[in-house]
This record gives C-alpha cells, structure tokens and sequence, in this order.
C-alpha cells in the first residue's frame, strides 16, 4: 500500500494512515467507517452551527494561550528588574532561581493589560482592523450593485447585513471582520469591483458572507489584535533587555547581581523572540482550513460555484500588488495579499490553503447539494 494518498477534493498529498485531508479536511477513505476525531472534523466542513461552535470555542482557547504567554513574559520583566536591582531576597540561597514577588507583580500587570486588550479587541477589533487596512464606508448610491449583492447573500444566510467598505487600491481584494454575524463588516477593494463580473463579485461576497456565519471573523479579528499586543510587548522587552545588558556590563564581572542579570537577560531575549514567533504560527494556522469551509458556504449560498472558481482565478492571475496590506491582517483576506499561492510555500507558514487546491475542490463540489 503506498504511503501516500491524494484527496479526492483538493487534491493535495496526504499521508496514507490520515483519515482526513490535511488541507481541506476530506474524508479519504470513504471504505473505512472515521473515527469520533475525524468524524468532528467532517461535520465542521459543511455544517455552519458545528463551524460556528468549533470557531468560539477556539477563540476562548486562544484568548488563554496570549495570557499565558504573556503571564511569562511579566515576570520574566520582573524578575529581571528584581534582579538588575540588586533586591533579591536575603533568604534566597540562589541568586538567579529564586522565587521573584516582582515577578509575580509583573505578571498581573500585563495580565491586566492584556484584558485591557482583549475587551478591546472584542469591542472594538472590527474598527481597528478597518483603519489597519484603511477601509472607508461605502455609499449605496455610489455602489449599487455591490450593495445589492451583498443584500441578496446576507438574506441567503439569514444574517443583518453586514457594514460595507471600500479599500481604494487596484489589487483584487476582500474580507470580513467583527465579533459576530449581529456586528460584522465587509471590505473589498476598488480594484475587485471592477474587474470581476456580477457573478464572480457574488462568489466572493458569499464566501465572505460563509466567514461570518462561521464565526471565523471573530477568531480571526481577535487573532489580529492579541498577536499585535505580543509583538509589542516582545519589541519592548527587547529594546529593554539591549538596556539592561549594558547596564550589566557595568556592574563588572566580579558582581553576582551583574552575572545574574545577565542570565534572565538572555532567558529574557530567547523568549521575547520565540513568544512572537509561535503568536504568529498561530495567525498564519488560522485561516488554511476555514478558508474551505468559506469556499463551501459560498456554493451553498449562491449556488453557482462557477463564480467563486472563476474570481479565484482572476485573483491568482492577479499582477498589481496591494501596497497597503498589513502582514497583521493577511489571514482576513480571501487570498493572501503578499501572494503566496503555490504548494511551494511551507504548510506551516502559510495563511492560505493553496489557490489551485481551493479551485479543484469547486470544482468536485459542483455536482453535490448544499441543502
């Protein structure tokens, strides 16, 4: 038997014993009865409330994930304050492993920040992301159409219509942001209006539309906000520990305090480049299966997945660069606006599922009902 398998949607190459496809989540075995792990996944590729549940859920896990790292990253702060001081504890017999209370404090001050953040970003995530990407509201009586389209989905997926933006550039573009179907926004650039047909416009929107019926907008605004608040908070503690090193070096070598310091400091840097590291594997694994998943919603939606096939191929021919694209907020957009399409790009790395992937699955799915 080879060790290997293509699925029978996408394509893409799995492992022979993977009873879903890595890519798009396709059962692969359709002999072989999936087990309750892979049978969960298979439900959430089609099935909006089972979407929607998996997607709040993986918010709150997320929202816990920041706050541990950046729990670590206040007392590590502390605990080197504490110790470029010179205030360690008498009863200590460690100068470097010892139990840091300006650790401790260090931790609740950022864990008080990052709740801080976090109410924000559920607040007011949307808007953010919307002057991150410098969205303006639309007119009607300027776009007709684009409102109609959006109407006429929003209707079909039994949502209030979303807020409609404009982002004024020529590259082929769209998103959806918010924190729920009830506070959602949809933007799409100048440059997709004009060059796609009404059809292929209505593929795009429906696939936008299937995001926030999913609740991936939720997910990925919050994912958008929080990874930018770990990557503040790591810059910091590297311009400060750059600081702190010099101030070591001028302790002298003879100083415990001195050599301790300069220990943390470098605990302090390796975690301060890893934390933005991981904060940012988990951006980039937001988007690659729900983008299937938005792809699905769509077909379901419009019920002419010719439309979506024939934008995402536009999109991939696509030449003019989008110059105000955010690497903050590359997973939102229905193609990654830096461009990598290719399953040359690591899995790992990548916002995206392949685009020829994403087309080849349309393209079996259009035979089936989306009931």
């Amino acid at each position: 038997m080879s060790s290997q398998i293509a699925c029978p949607e996408c394509g893409a190459i799995n492992h022979s014993r993977s009873q879903t496809c890595r890519l798009c989540g396709a059962q692969l075995h359709k002999d072989k009865a999936p087990g309750r792990r892979a049978q969960h996944k298979l439900l959430r590729r089609t099935d909006f409330i089972a979407a929607a549940k998996a997607n709040q859920a993986a918010t709150q896990k997320l929202v816990i994930v920041l706050f541990v790292i950046a729990a670590i990253l206040g007392y590590l702060i502390g605990w080197s304050i504490q110790l470029s001081t010179g205030a360690i504890p008498v009863e200590t017999n460690d100068p470097i492993l010892f139990f840091s209370t300006w650790g401790v404090l260090g931790s609740l001050i950022l864990l008080l920040v990052s709740l801080i953040w976090t109410w924000i970003a559920f607040k007011r995530g949307d808007r953010i992301i919307m002057k991150m990407t410098g969205a303006q509201i639309a007119k009607y009586d300027q776009e007709p159409q684009l409102f109609n389209v959006v109407e006429e989905m929003s209707l079909a997926a039994g949502i209030p219509k979303p807020l409609v933006y404009i982002i004024e550039t020529d590259a082929m573009n769209a998103f959806a942001t918010g924190m729920s179907p009830h506070r959602a926004s949809l933007g799409v650039t100048r440059g997709l209006l004009n060059k796609l047909s009404r059809d292929e416009l209505q593929g795009v929107i429906g696939h936008e539309i299937g995001h926030i019926v999913n609740w991936d907008i939720r997910y990925a605004t919050a994912v958008s906000v929080l990874v930018g608040l770990i990557v503040l908070i790591s810059d910091g503690i590297l311009r400060g520990s750059i600081s702190g090193g010099r101030r070591t070096r001028g302790i002298g070598s003879g100083s415990r305090n001195g050599n301790s310091a300069g220990i943390v400091i470098i605990i302090m840097i390796v975690f301060a480049i890893l934390a933005p590291i991981v904060a940012r594997l988990v951006q980039m694994a937001v988007s690659r299966q729900r983008e299937f998943l938005a792809d699905a919603s769509s077909v379901r939606l419009t019920r002419h997945p010719q439309g979506l096939i024939s934008a995402l191929e536009k999109l991939g021919a696509e030449t003019v660069k989008f110059e105000t694209a955010n690497r903050a907020t590359q997973h939102l957009f229905i193609v990654n606006p830096f461009r990598n399409f290719s399953d040359k790009v690591s899995s790992l790395m990548a916002t995206h599922p392949p685009l020829d992937r994403r087309i080849q699955r349309l393209r079996n799915l259009g035979d089936k009902k989306f009931d």
